[in-house]
């Protein structure tokens, strides 16, 4: 009899751990915020079938608004993911690239490094919700916790739930639709999040020379993405995606040239070949800081080539086991045509609002 009564506990203890379980899987899928700047680009990395990325692009936000997934499949088969989020430093790169190898075997890895050029403290707050929340809960977690949290702020960000309990009282749709998505049409999405806002820009002179201004903890962090890439064989590209930029951010990226040159790795500071993508300032950018769509597939298309010129990348195309990322295309020509559609609508609705008034004026 006693012994029944402590199977029957054991039980208990078991029924009770898996429906907390459950219930606070659930109530995560439903109050997490879905931001596209970095926690669904997280949080869908571990829907993508396994060792099925051959390009991880890391870094801000300057990867999934810029680099073009879709296209990058369509025209050169390759099957790449934009593993980003928004502004995010160097040290949670280095915790991403160890999280995304759990789950994938990448040929090659490219960085952006946009942040470590513009942002300089050591604890980076801003975005931080963003860049921890799409990341499952493991020792590498709590140690990108550590890297970037002081200690007297680790409870604002860690559980993830702590930073967004309260939207049970603005729930939409889209809460309760990611609720119940697959994981097969999750897979589809692969981090390409791109604006269609068109912004005329300047274009910059670029003319700094020297080199520096890139801080301690992030050239260290820096240091151990590339003898992490290194040591477990992945190629590693390095890069600046086109944007309005300062004499400040390149003296950055003259010292990451002395850096690659030192590790013999490729860095390509696009912001020098505007014309080799033929890139318009007036119709190409979202804002000084990132691409439009437009802009996007320019840059895509450069950077196809030029990868696809230096890796031996291999043509996924075809193969069922990469049918994801047809699925991925068809989704980012969907929202092109929908995102166009609802654009001349708007257009059409303050024409003939002004109509209407130059009308009764007269």
């Amino acid at each position: 009899m006693k012994i029944i009564r402590m199977i029957k506990k054991k039980w208990l203890i078991l029924l009770f751990i898996i429906t907390f379980v459950i219930l606070y899987t659930g109530c995560d899928r439903v109050l997490s915020i879905k931001s596209a700047h970095g926690i669904r680009q997280a949080r869908d990395m571990y829907a993508q079938p396994e060792d099925t990325i051959d390009v991880v692009f890391m870094g801000s936000s300057h990867i999934h608004c810029d680099v073009n997934t879709a296209l990058l499949w369509e025209d050169y088969g390759i099957a790449a993911y934009d593993y980003s989020a928004a502004e995010q430093p160097l040290w949670t790169t280095y915790y991403y690239l160890k999280e995304i190898c759990k789950y994938q075997d990448p040929k090659l890895v490219v960085l952006d490094l946009y942040s470590p050029a513009r942002f300089k403290a050591d604890y980076q707050y801003d975005w931080l919700s963003d860049n921890l929340n799409g990341v499952r809960f493991s020792l590498n977690k709590l140690q990108m916790i550590a890297a970037s949290c002081e200690p007297e702020r680790v409870w604002d960000f860690f559980p993830s739930i702590a930073t967004y309990h309260l939207r049970f009282k603005e729930l939409t749709k889209e809460d309760w639709e990611y609720l119940f998505m697959s994981r097969r049409d999750r897979a589809a999405f692969k981090g390409y999040t791109p604006y269609y806002v068109v912004r005329a820009q300047e274009e910059p002179e670029i003319l700094e020379t020297m080199s520096g201004g890139i801080t301690v903890k992030s050239e260290i962090y820096l240091q151990r993405i590339i003898e992490y890439t290194k040591e477990n064989g992945i190629d590693l590209f390095l890069m600046v995606s086109p944007y309005i930029t300062k004499d400040e951010d390149e003296l950055v990226y003259n010292r990451v040239h002395e850096i690659a040159d030192r590790y013999g790795l490729q860095f390509n500071s696009t912001n020098y070949y505007y014309n080799a993508m033929d890139l318009q300032f007036e119709t190409d950018f979202n804002d000084e800081s990132h691409l439009n769509y437009l802009g996007s597939c320019k840059f895509s298309d450069y950077l196809g080539k030029e990868l696809k010129a230096m890796y031996d990348l291999p043509d996924r195309r075809g193969d069922k086991r990469w049918e994801s990322w047809d699925r991925h295309v068809e989704q980012i020509d969907q929202e092109v045509i929908e995102t166009v559609a609802e654009q001349q609508a708007i257009w059409e609705r303050i024409s003939g609002s002004g109509s209407s008034g130059e009308e009764s004026g007269q």
